[in-house]
């Protein structure tokens, strides 16, 4: 592991390829985002409720809402839950999932 720094920029971690910008928050994205089967990032900002994940959710997700989100093999967030991602979380999920419910708040 090695910290490359870059003049005017903020430092850059380097590990087995993978580059991370560490420092402050990054500008403003997609609340909800994950690669579908279909090999797309798919991103979803401000969800409510339960949401189809277009392209069959599979492989990286991340949750950063301000809730918990339950992933749904079926459609309409029924059948088995493939898994639960906390607030900030980043996880590979297998099997893939068809809905995603998040949190309703008023």
């Amino acid at each position: 592991m090695r910290i490359l720094r870059i003049p005017h920029t903020l430092p850059v971690l380097l590990l087995a390829g993978i580059s991370c910008v560490t420092g402050p928050a990054h500008a403003a994205g997609p609340d909800f985002q994950y690669v579908g089967q279909d090999d797309r990032v798919h991103g979803l900002t401000a969800p409510r409720g339960c949401v189809a994940a277009e392209g069959g959710g599979g492989r990286a997700v991340t949750n950063t809402t301000r809730g918990p989100v339950t992933l749904y093999q079926g459609p309409r967030c029924t059948g088995r839950i493939v898994g639960t991602l906390r607030p900030g979380e980043v996880a590979q999920v297998r099997p893939s999932f068809a809905s995603v419910a998040f949190p309703v708040t008023g």
